[in-house]
């Protein structure tokens, strides 16, 4: 399974050469599904995905506006020029076919002012990872590769009815399963689309961002038990020790890292891949290697294995960081009943149990959500399970992740330390041996984030370890 995300493909395509390159390669060895996302493209100067751009089109549909899909057509007529003459006239079809239905869409958002569930899903994936897989299929099949696309009417992703942040059922997609299988033994390379899913019922769904790693981890588990199956993300770069953004100085490549630490630093802040992908991995119980490739030097990977039993190297694998966080105190009989709804009833896991603490002989719980719009958005259902819960706004968090941490002396107090000089004040800290991780909780203004991972990060290089 090789995942190609937006900008694996360029504003408008203009990496699709790379992308090529890259699945030549892959397929010597074996066969590729190849999963993409939606295109970037420039719109009113600025670089945005087309999945944006149709989120912001069926806003203003919303709105009673006129849907244009003017910007989005421009976006993949300068991708086409990519598909041969051979294919040209085919691909130009399927690209008026796909936007006129996602066109419908839209217009169907206007006339009932929602641009909501399975309408929303239709409008996203006619516009974006669906209809980029059938034009990648040409522009592979014009570079001389035996490709095909999986069919949307033979979807093999099936999910419950959460439609806009929808769930996996895997027993349910291996029913389906067939047609792509044949498409797999009859091809070197078989397109799809990331992100989109559909309900038994046959009604489109969408996961949450990121989504594409989750549809990449989705078929690697359907195919893991037909095939020696492995996952590869290309990316604009392989994991290095801190976000190379944020961080400059003494940056090391990350070669090797444990299934926990991956989805620890997915959790918080870097942007290797999504840590619900991992999660299900684990959930099904299949053990197969993802690797990270910086697709423009391929010769630099980080290979995620479920264990690792490496001790060699630096513990201290990465320096990371969360903004835009909320700590909900709950009391913790109350905090018991909403855990088991969030798990069991929302589906939902991005959120960390920090240490309790006891006032008036009554026992807290702190629970660290790492996305504060879910919390605002969702505010009465947390208050309805404890009333007189409060929930803290404006967070960020730092985060040390290693599963070999605990060779490090003195690590607690020499990060805090270094966030103390650097004029930062701590507002909590959670250090758990068992989760690999330390997390420090400071105030989420200006760029304290920012400066915190600097900081910490800076002391890595001094560490030693026994």
């Amino acid at each position: 399974m090789a995942k190609f995300g937006g900008s694996a493909c360029g504003i408008d395509g203009e990496f699709v050469s790379d992308i090529i390159k890259r699945i030549k390669h892959l397929k010597q060895d074996s066969k590729v599904i190849a999963v993409f996302s939606a295109p970037l493209t420039m719109y009113e100067g600025k670089r945005k995905s087309l999945t944006d751009l149709a989120l912001l089109i069926g806003k203003k549909s919303e709105d009673g506006n006129i849907p244009d899909l003017k910007p989005i057509k421009a976006s993949y007529e300068k991708i086409l020029s990519a598909v041969s003459d051979q294919y040209k006239a085919e691909c130009q079809k399927v690209i008026d076919s796909f936007l006129a239905k996602a066109s419908q869409a839209f217009s169907e958002a206007r006339e009932k002012k929602s641009f909501a569930d399975e309408i929303r899903s239709r409008a996203l994936a006619f516009s974006g990872e669906i209809l980029m897989s059938y034009v990648m299929s040409y522009i592979l099949k014009s570079a001389g590769l035996r490709s095909d696309v999986a069919n949307y009417d033979e979807w093999p992703i099936i999910t419950d009815n959460n439609i806009e942040s929808t769930n996996f059922l895997p027993s349910e997609s291996a029913l389906k399963l067939g047609p792509l299988e044949i498409l797999v033994k009859n091809n070197e390379v078989v397109s799809i689309g990331g992100f989109i899913g559909k309900t038994k019922d046959g009604l489109e769904t969408t996961y949450e961002r990121g989504g594409s790693d989750r549809t990449a981890a989705d078929l690697g588990i359907l195919f893991h038990s037909k095939y020696d199956t492995r996952i590869d993300f290309e990316k604009d770069s392989a994991v290095v020790s801190a976000d190379p953004r944020i961080v400059s100085e003494k940056l090391e490549d990350i070669t090797l890292l444990s299934y926990n630490e991956a989805r620890i630093a997915g959790m918080f802040g870097m942007k290797i891949l999504d840590p619900i992908a991992i999660k299900e991995i684990l959930e099904n119980g299949v053990d197969m290697p993802i690797i990270i490739t910086n697709m423009r030097e391929p010769n630099k990977t980080t290979t995620i294995l479920r264990r690792t039993d490496n001790q060699n190297g630096h513990p201290l694998k990465i320096v990371t960081g969360k903004k835009n966080c909320a700590i909900l105190k709950i009391e913790s009989v109350a905090a018991e009943a909403l855990l088991e709804s969030l798990e069991k009833e929302k589906r939902y896991s991005e959120f960390v149990i920090l240490s309790p603490f006891t006032k008036d002989d009554i026992e807290f719980t702190r629970v660290l959500f790492l996305d504060a719009d879910y919390v605002k958005r969702n505010e009465k259902y947390f208050l309805g399970f404890d009333s007189l819960a409060t929930i803290q706004y404006n967070r960020g968090v730092i985060t040390l992740i290693g599963d070999q941490m605990w060779r490090v002396n003195q690590i607690v107090s020499r990060a805090s330390s270094r966030i103390g000089e650097a004029g930062l004040n701590i507002l909590n800290m959670d250090a758990q041996e068992e989760t690999s991780r330390v997390i420090i909780v400071i105030d989420d203004s200006a760029n304290n984030i920012e400066t915190a991972i600097r900081a910490v990060h800076s002391e890595r290089s001094k560490i030693t370890f026994s």
